[in-house]
């Protein structure tokens, strides 16, 4: 590490040296639109806040404005138009190396007629205008700022309130206790498959995320009782949005570093045409890491992506969107042919692993007049993940083990109407129609049969039905209500559920607000558990495949306070009961699908199990302001299950308590350089495991947990401190980063869990990550 640290202090170094220092600028344009319609707005007023004399422009006639020479550093914007609330967007940050363009949605207000002044912060509401509790928008800024967050947007979010990493290894989550498979992806108003490298079947996370921030716009991300739109989730949802191109400037990004290399490329598609494309391509080998000696295991493991956004317009009021993202990964390990460095069940094992996922989306916009707006969507997508273990006998011979693969494709339709009815209220109604694909095969070692196994042998395809309805409604000044549902089916056992939703926001004054939020909420379960096999008298049987939908009451009341115009508190109690929860039958048996982590369930389940989430959450948010930012986010809360055998049990992810502090400060160092430093630290409870029977495994040779002190042990508390130190400097035509992200600073070694090792017949302790550095350098131009 002596000889690392050498290194980047060398490149920080040169990083200082620069030509005579002079004054930069750069150009913000962008649109100004109506929030629920999308319709343009011309004569807006956008105004750059502290500037003397006073810098600031009107949009055209076609909602576009252009201010240029707008010296580099941070800046806040005001836009105006009368009859809408003003839009505040603070700190906008201007490099040399590219062009700010904005999209902008402004809200029309309440009364027209009177004159009355309200400011709408962007960090202050979420992009959904429907979204009243449980919600925050986060940005591309912020994915790039926060300590070890790595660009991935779920890592990013483990520093909000709620929220629990799950795993160092990946970025799985856990929301208010529930498992992390309980949460949504989608992308442009549409439900994506899992964007992550190396999934495990039936999750919702993985090692690294496939989305590069190069593409994504401010997005939200939801923990609870979300509005009607949002389906087939129980946890929460990361709704993501994607960035348009620059369709005047070709401009171009490249950043190279320990986790890989990634390069973007945007520009206009042709002259005095309004379209553009977004690209971006990254490869990478964690295996670098590897060769600075921090120990990442003996995988060799890689990963590559695409991602891509192409705005096309087709007139005046429509445009289409085509965009996408696909990736491949996979790890391989092989044992060493020599028994004497065999020191555990795992040396002895060749495995190889991949997981590769895709999508391609075609979107049509269309603004049929004033007051309505159609976005019409198709989506092609598809995953594989494969899995073979193989053991090596005496004579160093294979002998398998273990052998998954699991292929889905789906096609999704998805029509969705915003239809302002008058400056109080707005509608917004849809479907999404999912066709899907599906080939699945799992086989494993029967340590009792001593020989292999089926578990899972399915191909086939089925269908899934999802509509909505939501009213948006300003009943005053200051009361507002959102009211909906949803409906979701899956025709495979015509499994449905009918959900309402409803939120509720009072402004108690300009300063504070009060909001109630309570929603049904439902999701189907993972693919490969409806079609688990099981022998009865000779016949094959598939036990699970009528299983129903899990469902989840969500109530949530919430207060939140703006203490000044960049600090604000928020306080959001919660409560969700949990049922029809596919557990195994029995009164003695207490596995619940509640605490599954990965892979497929092959037992027999039944809808009959329960579960409960409840606690209190406390954020204080610094927007930055001169450079400083901090998140403070507190949770107490409880977690828990209930089997057929009427206890209730500890989840896996009822941590109790949960405590991040997330903070930065930027300085202008000299003139056109800015040197940042970030910290993140988390203490939270530890997860909580099933014991294992020692002369039970090492009877039968594999691990044999106590299942009737399920969930009994608690890992210790866990604690994890990053700190990501940056070097920015604006050049004429073009911005350089160099950055250093090291995670786990004090190099913890915080428990994972426990397992037992055959070879030596022994209990061991499985730890997380370790101290790992990741030196990047990044050149926009």
């Amino acid at each position: 590490m002596k000889s690392f640290t050498k290194i980047f202090a060398l490149i920080f170094l040169l990083g200082l040296h620069s030509l005579q220092a002079q004054t930069l600028t750069q150009t913000i344009r962008g649109k100004v639109v109506d929030q629920v319609t999308k319709f343009p707005m011309p004569g807006a007023t956008v105004m750059i806040l502290g500037t003397d004399p006073l810098i600031g422009t009107v949009t055209d006639s076609d909602g576009y404005f252009k201010m240029t020479q707008i010296p580099v550093g941070t800046h806040s914007l005001r836009v105006s138009f009368v009859g809408y609330q003003d839009l505040i967007l603070p700190q906008v940050a201007v490099n040399s190396g590219k062009e700010v363009v904005l999209d902008l949605n402004l809200e029309e207000e309440f009364n027209q007629i009177e004159e009355v002044v309200v400011l709408a912060n962007e960090k202050d509401r979420t992009i959904n205008d429907m979204i009243a509790v449980s919600g925050r928008t986060f940005s591309v800024e912020e994915t790039r700022k926060f300590a070890a967050a790595v660009n991935d947007p779920a890592r990013m979010a483990a520093s909000f309130s709620g929220v629990v990493s799950a795993d160092d290894g990946n970025n799985n989550i856990s929301i208010r206790g529930n498992s992390p498979n309980g949460l949504l992806w989608r992308m442009e108003g549409i439900d994506i498959p899992n964007p992550n490298h190396f999934v495990n079947p039936g999750t919702a996370g993985g090692g690294v995320s496939i989305l590069s921030a190069q593409l994504l716009a401010n997005s939200d991300f939801i923990t609870g009782a979300f509005p009607a739109e949002y389906g087939n989730a129980l946890s929460g949802a990361f709704d993501l949005n994607l960035r348009k191109g620059n369709n005047e400037k070709r401009e171009f990004t490249i950043q190279a570093g320990f986790l890989g290399t990634d390069i973007s490329a945007e520009g206009p598609i042709a002259k005095d045409y309004k379209g553009s494309y977004l690209i971006n391509y990254r490869y990478s080998t964690l295996s670098l890491l590897s060769k600075i000696g921090v120990p990442l295991g003996d995988f060799v493991t890689d990963f590559q992506d695409l991602s891509f956004n192409f705005y096309l317009p087709t007139g005046e009021k429509s445009a289409i969107s085509i965009f996408g993202f696909g990736g491949l990964s996979n790890q391989k390990s092989e044992a060493e042919k020599d028994s004497l460095t065999w020191t555990g069940e795992f040396d002895r094992m060749n495995s190889t692993f991949f997981s590769n996922t895709g999508a391609v989306g075609i979107k049509h916009a269309y603004m049929i007049n004033k007051s309505n707006f159609l976005q019409t969507t198709v989506l092609a997508s598809g995953n594989g993940i494969g899995d073979k273990a193989e053991r090596l006998n005496g004579e160093y011979q294979t002998e398998e083990r273990y052998y998954e693969n699991f292929s889905q494709s789906k096609i999704t339709f998805s029509s969705v109407l915003n239809t302002k009815l008058s400056p109080k209220s707005n509608l917004r109604s849809g479907f999404f129609l999912n066709h899907l694909q599906y080939n699945l095969f799992e086989k494993g070692y029967d340590e009792s049969q001593g020989q292999l196994v089926t578990n899972i042998d399915a191909q086939g395809s089925t269908q899934s039905i999802q509509a909505f309805s939501q009213l948006n409604l300003r009943a005053t000044e200051r009361l507002s209500f959102n009211v909906g549902v949803h409906y979701l089916q899956l025709l495979l056992n015509n499994s449905n559920s009918l959900e309402p939703r409803l939120s509720a926001s009072y402004e108690i004054d300009e300063k504070q607000r009060i909001s109630l939020g309570y929603g049904l909420h439902s999701q189907v379960q993972p693919l490969g558990t409806y079609f688990a096999k099981q022998e009865e008298n000779g016949i094959m049987t598939l036990p699970n495949k009528n299983l129903g939908l899990s469902k989840s009451h969500h109530l949530v009341l919430g207060y939140d306070r703006s203490l000044n115009p960049y600090l604000r508190m928020k306080i959001e109690t919660y409560y969700q009961h949990l049922f029809d929860i596919p557990v195994k039958p029995g009164e003695d048996q207490t596995y619940s699908i509640i605490n599954q982590q990965w892979s497929f369930m092959t037992d027999p389940l039944v809808n009959s199990g329960f579960g409960k989430n409840y606690g209190a959450e406390f954020t204080l948010e610094q927007f930055t302001h001169k450079g400083l930012y901090f998140l403070v986010s507190g949770s107490v809360y409880n977690s828990l299950y209930k089997t057929e055998e009427n206890k209730w049990r500890n989840t896996r992810f009822n941590g109790k308590a949960n405590l991040a502090i997330t903070a930065g400060k930027e300085y202008n160092w000299k003139k056109n350089r800015v040197f940042g430093m970030n910290l993140r630290t988390i203490y939270g409870g530890g997860l909580w495991n099933t014991p294992i029977d020692l002369d039970a495994s090492i009877s039968s040779g594999e691990t044999i947990l106590k299942e009737q002190y399920a969930f009994t042990e608690q890992n210790p508390a866990y604690f994890r401190t990053d700190i990501r130190l940056s070097l920015k400097r604006n050049r004429p035509k073009s911005t350089r980063t160099l950055a250093l992200d090291i995670q786990n600073v004090t190099n913890r070694a915080n428990v994972f869990g426990s397992y037992f090792e055959p070879m030596e017949g022994v209990i061991k302790t499985a730890y997380q990550t370790p101290l790992i550095p990741i030196l990047s350098y990044r050149v926009e131009f």
